[in-house]
């Protein structure tokens, strides 16, 4: 199999799970179901892939990722926080050990004064968050696309870091 970066980043985040025999499930906004259509090309996803939330809409964010409508009323949804509640809502959701997230602008236009290419990506699981600011160049796909990578490395890194040793 001939895997792209993307690829290759879903690999080794799917490969990790599996060694720690442990599940993920993803919340996606810009990427409207991108995250978990590249995770389930690889071989083997079905013992670790829970299932994912296109919540695409923002009150859909609230109404099935349980991200607080207070704070998507008072910041919107290209926000830190709000990727933080998405991943830890389709961790909840889907009943996983990890939960991804991605929001953010992929344009072609701004919105609610938050630039193209501003997103962010999140990471939660059992004793760990982390959430990344990513300022992404390109065109609406080029956004999208590496949006994708980029939360599949944040895992990737995550569960490298929550396997050594205390």
């Amino acid at each position: 199999m001939d895997l792209t970066e993307t690829g290759r980043v879903a690999a080794d985040a799917v490969h990790r799970l599996v060694d720690r025999g442990e599940t993920v499930a993803t919340a996606e906004s810009l990427t409207g179901g991108l995250v978990a259509a590249t995770i389930v090309e690889i071989p083997g996803v079905s013992a670790v892939f829970r299932g994912g939330l296109v919540v695409y809409a923002t009150d859909l964010k609230a109404q099935l990722a349980d991200v607080p409508e207070e704070l998507l009323a008072e910041r919107g949804p290209v926000d830190p926080d709000v990727a933080a509640a998405l991943a830890a809502g389709a961790r909840q959701r889907c009943g996983a050990d990890w939960g991804l997230a991605t929001t953010g602008v992929a344009g072609p236009d701004a919105q609610d004064g938050k630039p193209v290419g501003l997103v962010y990506v999140a990471v939660r699981g059992p004793g760990h968050s982390a959430v990344r600011e990513l300022r992404l160049e390109g065109n609406r796909d080029a956004v999208r696309t590496e949006s994708v990578t980029r939360v599949l490395q944040l895992l990737s890194e995550t569960l490298r870091e929550a396997s050594k040793p205390a």
